[in-house]
């Protein structure tokens, strides 16, 4: 997993699938695109530190790398605290709805489906717990008033039960299928950050620290180059196992962190094998993952197609694991490490207008969506032509008048810097 490094630097990695998924019309992408990729990028938020920094032999970053690669916990339970600030506007909930669409997953329409569920995890405070057996058993939970979700997966079943709703999702994997593990670990972030390690990094040991009761390291993870969104990324090693307690990434831009996740408590026991049983409550409506119908195909206007966005936002440097992918194959990728940039050929429009949105949504989600596109987009132009940038705290998107689409873990600057030298 780590890649081979000195103390201030190390290389390597290969990014993971980022999931964009389907959208209602390639036009309408990107402003979505960059909440889903913010999403994806993140996944869990803050644990406090003890009092106090713990005397530890000395390490070199190297050797913390190393740490971490061996790290085989196989067992656990534990409490993770989960802020998650990507600065998008208030909506009064509908962002929740457009996250859930920029994955592509909630077709069914189940509260209880996970992969819609747990988009409420990009934004806001949120309490989990966890629990983990071996790779065939995990559970999480969400905790919120008066109610709980969870994600069970036990052998070759997945269980996703909305106590609110009283509604169960279940579909079934191959047993340690990766695909059935809940996103939301210090861990899977940490592993994703790695990923982004190359001569463009300076990793560094920071010293050590107490997170929930456990001695820890402090490892820096930081962009040499200017323009990226990334300020820095702090992660807390379990000095005993190696297991990453605690994931911070705060901005460039300064103020409060965009993800500052870890557990709270945390212990390294067996959990009791009923934790990962689940049997449907009485009354409970069920809706099987394999009964959903396929996604609608594409709307055979010119331009990508969602398969086509998917390959060339999962081979850009910035986004999954926040840097070091391949180029992907029929998209131009501009730049290298974390200022990297994608450029998106969609062959349609520019952002769309009040009445283009209110004719394909519907007035009230054509509405609701026009609000969010007004809100935080910023007219640019420059020697490519003209458009406009929609910003997040992490990833900025420029979707130019002719329909293409530039995007990245960079600055505005940097977008259209971009743009203008792809002419």
């Amino acid at each position: 997993m780590a890649p081979n490094a000195t103390d201030d630097s190390t290389t390597g990695g290969e990014t993971d699938d980022l999931r964009v998924g389907r959208r209602k019309a390639v036009r309408y992408v990107v402003p979505v695109t960059v909440i889903g990729v913010a999403a994806a990028t993140i996944g869990l938020v803050p644990a406090l530190a003890d009092s106090g920094d713990p005397d530890l032999p000395k390490i070199t970053a190297q050797q913390l790398l190393d740490k971490i690669a061996a790290s085989d916990v196989q067992q656990l339970s534990g409490t993770v605290k989960i802020t998650t600030d990507l600065g998008l506007p208030d909506l009064g909930g509908l962002e929740s709805g457009l996250l859930s669409g920029a994955a592509g997953k909630g077709g069914d329409g189940s509260s209880a489906d996970p992969s819609a569920k747990l988009t409420e995890l990009a934004s806001g405070t949120h309490t989990l717990r966890v629990a983990a057996d071996g790779p065939d058993r995990q559970k999480l939970s969400l905790i919120e008033d008066a109610a709980e979700y969870s994600v069970i997966h036990n052998g070759k079943d997945v269980w996703g039960y909305d106590s609110a709703s009283n509604e169960v999702h279940h579909s079934t994997v191959d047993e340690s299928s990766s695909e059935a593990e809940p996103p939301a670990t210090p861990k899977d972030l940490t592993e994703d950050a790695l990923k982004a390690v190359d001569d463009t990094t300076s990793v560094t040991v920071d010293g050590t620290v107490h997170v929930a009761g456990r001695d820890a390291y402090k490892l820096l993870i930081k962009p040499k180059q200017s323009g990226s969104t990334v300020g820095a990324i702090s992660v807390a090693v379990d000095a005993k196992t190696g297991l990453p307690l605690k994931f911070t990434l705060t901005p460039a831009s300064g103020g409060a962190a965009v993800v500052d996740a870890g557990f709270t408590q945390v212990t390294f026991a067996k959990p009791a094998a009923s934790t990962f049983d689940f049997t449907p409550p009485k009354g409970a409506k069920v809706t099987e993952g394999d009964e959903t119908g396929e996604a609608p195909e594409h709307s055979g206007k010119p331009g990508a197609s969602d398969e086509d966005l998917t390959k060339g936002l999962e081979g850009l440097d910035g986004l999954d694991g926040l840097g070091g992918a391949e180029e992907p194959e029929g998209f131009d990728v501009l730049g290298k490490g974390w200022t990297s940039v994608a450029v998106i050929e969609t062959g349609g429009k520019g952002v769309p207008s009040d009445s283009e949105l209110n004719s394909e949504l519907g007035s009230d989600a054509g509405g609701a969506l026009s609000g969010f596109l007004g809100s935080f987009g910023d007219k640019v132009s420059g020697k490519f032509g003209s458009g406009t940038v929609f910003s997040t705290r992490l990833i900025n998107a420029l979707v130019t008048d002719d329909g293409k689409v530039y995007v990245g873990a960079v600055t505005k600057d940097a977008l259209v810097k971009a743009a203008d030298s792809g002419k």
